[in-house]
């Protein structure tokens, strides 16, 4: 009986790599300017896993470079006084890169404080202008998650071209940009979701299947393709019969991880890679700048 299990696709070396390269990038940028590339991540409340993010991209921050100007609101904090932050960074020159942390608490409203941030500011890549730049095909701030996702397949020469992908997920976070960002590179792409008849028959059709649908643990070993590249963008925490929790993706890893050709872990795949993303995004957008 062949043993042979999936090559892993290590997000958290690339991610490295990457900060690596970004570090030198801003090194020699700012070799004739008077200051450093910024980013300001907005956090309301006190959500803890948020908490843990917005830490996470000050410290990645810290590392290669990038001044932080974050800032903490009350969960109380009204949209006013949100726009009126963000109406100040985009005049402020020392920022390139604006980021509201979601989920927002729920009496404000996100999309409404995304469509304020500049568009060229925009770190996370979701200003419809952004979005529009991406569905046709000019260059702009990408969505941090699916351009990770489309570099760690780059890193390991996985070629989308010519190749049957499924996108399992709708999002405007990681479905839909994913979708494009596969067709950009001629990949035939399938986007499915909750009301998709049957879901199992579209996985098993793809040799690239991303999974970013947010439930525990859906995509088993049986759903997918021999030798697929399969790529788990979800992150749940699930807790066993013994009240311990762990952290677990939408894919069965154990699984999966015998019959896909390479696969992603849970965590140490797309999570380190959506951060490298975003500083990448920041220091692009402050090379634009004179």
């Amino acid at each position: 009986m062949d043993t042979k299990t999936a090559q892993i696709l290590d997000g958290k070396a690339l991610a490295q790599k990457i900060q690596t390269e970004l570090k030198q990038r801003v090194k020699s940028l700012q070799g004739g300017r008077n200051r450093p590339p910024g980013l300001a991540v907005l956090m309301v409340g006190d959500n803890p896993a948020s908490a843990v993010y917005v830490r996470n991209k000050e410290r990645a921050c810290a590392k290669i470079g990038i001044a932080s100007y974050g800032k903490h609101f009350p969960a109380e904090t009204g949209q006013t006084e949100l726009e009126e932050e963000i109406h100040r960074l985009n005049a402020d020159e020392r920022v390139d890169g604006i980021l509201v942390q979601l989920p927002l608490p729920q009496h404000l409203d996100a999309i409404s404080l995304l469509y304020q941030i500049d568009p060229d500011k925009d770190a996370d890549g979701l200003h419809p202008m952004n979005m529009g730049r991406l569905l046709r095909g000019e260059p702009g701030l990408r969505s941090c998650t699916p351009a990770g996702v489309m570099r760690l397949l780059q890193e390991y020469h996985i070629d989308p071209a010519g190749k049957q992908a499924a996108v399992i997920g709708r999002s405007i976070l990681v479905g839909k940009p994913m979708a494009l960002m596969l067709l950009e590179t001629n990949a035939t792409v399938t986007v499915a979701h909750s009301r998709t008849p049957d879901l199992a028959a579209v996985a098993r059709s793809a040799d690239i299947l991303v999974v970013a649908a947010g439930r525990p643990e859906m995509i088993s070993g049986d759903m997918i393709k021999p030798g697929a590249t399969v790529v788990d963008v979800g992150i749940n925490s699930v807790t066993d019969g013994t009240g311990s929790s762990r952290l677990v993706g939408d894919v069965h890893f154990e699984s999966a991880q015998q019959v896909a050709q390479f696969i992603t872990p849970v965590p140490g795949g797309i999570g380190p890679m959506t951060v490298a993303m975003l500083l990448a995004n920041t220091v692009e957008s402050y090379s634009k700048k004179s």
